[in-house]
């Protein structure tokens, strides 16, 4: 939750996703992160909830009613945040929260499978979707098809109306549904779980580097040796296989040692992942107010950059308006403090009441 609002100041301070300098490649490649994570993890509450509940058609009308209200709140709220303005009628951006919305309504439908199932259609998705790029002309063919729209839905995004999709539900369902399968690990003993998932995203991260190292598969962009910064450049539109390797791999690697985390730091943030949805919905029109005040003091003539339709395709950034990296981590450091407080706050309300409401935040 930390580490995406990074990328997210960074949208709004003219600093470009990636290159051409080291620290600004890592300052936009340290939050590939979130979204596999997001993704990953949703589908393990998911399996956990699943199991707190004891009632699978009780968890298919939560995971239906979430995903539409997710999508809901992408299309509206977000879209508001994003953008300070209300020109609805030509930009609105489906991101990661459509995406989740959309994958937890397809899990609805895949957890009746048995789990092995579960598993193996989540590595078939992921492991294989990049196949596609193997076969020339096949996006161009799809794009000028009838079934266009759904194409972009499920894979290749774009626009359709309005509607800028970012997040395209091909592989990421794939992802959600082999973190639901992973929820099973947590009936395990620790040790028995550490075991796995050090195998596991060991296994992740050695795979990567192999495909990578010989850019076999796995990736539409193969790296370039003169360029070292392009071998860890995958692609994240859609996620590739490569990208998910390589964030997913360290990400469940870690699972044993984040468990046994403990101290004033592990508690300040396990803060906002009590209250992921309430903190999101919180982090974009604070930042975005954040960068217009920036703005006022000190390019007040650019001011109106930031009411433009952001962040998919945002319009030239006024001259002088760009940020330095001190900057913009200076104002992710002053809104992740100013967030702690209303989602402590939040996070003690949810622990004290069981409102029905207090569920969709």
């Amino acid at each position: 939750m930390v580490l995406m609002a990074i990328d997210h100041v960074r949208v709004y301070s003219g600093v470009p996703a990636g290159g051409p300098t080291p620290a600004v490649f890592f300052t936009r490649w340290v939050t590939h992160f979130c979204a596999p994570a997001f993704v990953f993890l949703a589908g393990t509450g998911a399996f956990l909830y699943g199991r707190k509940l004891g009632d699978r058609g009780a968890l298919t009308h939560f995971l239906l009613l979430r995903g539409a209200w997710l999508i809901l709140l992408e299309l509206t709220v977000i879209r508001l945040a994003w953008t300070f303005n209300l020109d609805y009628s030509h930009y609105l951006l489906a991101g990661v929260i459509w995406m989740l919305g959309w994958c937890m309504i397809l899990l609805a439908l895949l957890i009746r499978l048995p789990l092995l199932a579960m598993t193996v259609v989540g590595a078939v998705i992921v492991g294989l979707h990049n196949l596609t790029g193997l076969r020339p002309g096949l996006e161009d063919a799809a794009l000028k098809s009838a079934a266009a729209p759904l194409w972009k839905l499920l894979y290749f995004g774009g626009g359709i109306g309005p509607l800028a999709i970012l997040y395209v539900l091909i592989p990421w369902i794939g992802v959600m549904a082999l973190g639901y399968a992973f929820g099973s690990w947590f009936e395990l003993s620790p040790a028995r779980r550490r075991q796995l998932c050090l195998a596991v995203g060991g296994g992740a991260m050695a795979l990567f580097l192999l495909l990578r190292g010989f850019n076999l598969y796995g990736d539409p962009r193969p790296w370039d040796p003169a360029r070292p910064l392009t071998f860890l450049a995958t692609t994240k539109y859609p996620a590739s296989l490569l990208f998910l390797l390589m964030t997913l791999g360290p990400t469940v690697a870690l699972v044993p040692l984040l468990e046994r985390a403990r101290g004033a730091w592990a508690d300040a943030l396990a803060v906002f992942g009590r209250v992921p949805l309430f903190y999101y919905l919180l982090h974009i029109p604070l930042i975005h107010a954040l960068a217009v005040l920036v703005a006022k003091l000190r390019t007040p003539g650019a001011a109106s950059w930031l009411i433009a339709n952001h962040p998919l395709n945002p319009p030239e950034v006024p001259p002088g308006y760009r940020w330095s990296l001190p900057l913009l981590y200076l104002v992710f450091a002053i809104a992740v403090g100013l967030l702690y407080f209303p989602c402590r706050w939040f996070a003690e309300l949810k622990a004290r009441r069981s409102d029905r409401w207090l569920s969709y935040l």
